[in-house]
């Protein structure tokens, strides 16, 4: 995996990506932001452009958006309460600090071996109870798409069964099929989980 060319293709595209993703709403967003408490904190995990961070801020949220693309950052710091700084999901750190967990579409540019790592610090980040939304590609195996950009892929099953020894409580899923920056069309899951 080259963690270094996935986030070279971001910083590349940032403005691309910012415009093609512009459009899309998240069918589970609106319900992620009522669950969290007025006022509570919420990580970004992989916030791009800052697009949802800047509506998490809007509803009253304490957002701490992170990414490790320098470009993204620059981009979701442009928006009002919206606090962004350049990190990996190897810098995954504190104990019990958020109410929320937004991981959309960022994890499935880490390594099958790291994913239960990160998921782990994800757990520990997270207050008892705390949300997480966790977007990810449906399929097996990995990829480099036609960007330079690397992907794991997963079944449900295998998503839920890695949240589970995370120590998180599967609530619900979503899936649905778009298209990315790439152009392809591929299936996808949300799924919605509680520390």
């Amino acid at each position: 995996m080259n963690e270094r060319e996935t986030l070279k293709v971001y910083d590349d595209q940032a403005d691309a990506y910012q415009k093609a993703i512009a459009d899309w709403d998240d069918p589970a967003f609106a319900d992620f932001v009522a669950a969290i408490p007025k006022g509570g904190a919420v990580l970004d995990l992989g916030c791009g452009p800052g697009r949802a961070a800047a509506r998490m801020a809007d509803a009253g949220l304490h957002v701490t958006a992170t990414d490790g693309s320098l470009e993204m950052i620059r981009l979701a710091e442009q928006h009002p309460g919206v606090a962004a700084r350049q990190a990996t999901f190897d810098e995954i750190e504190g104990q019990a600090i958020y109410d929320g967990i937004w991981a959309s579409f960022s994890l499935l540019h880490a390594s099958r071996a790291k994913f239960p790592v990160h998921l782990a610090a994800l757990h520990r980040a997270a207050k008892p109870g705390a949300r997480l939304h966790l977007g990810m590609k449906l399929g097996s195996g990995e990829a480099t798409d036609e960007l330079g950009r690397f992907y794991t892929y997963y079944s449900r099953k295998e998503l839920e069964r890695s949240l589970h020894e995370a120590g998180f409580t599967v609530a619900s899923h979503l899936t649905g099929k778009d298209k990315g920056l790439a152009g392809t069309l591929d299936e996808w899951i949300a799924i919605t989980a509680h520390a």
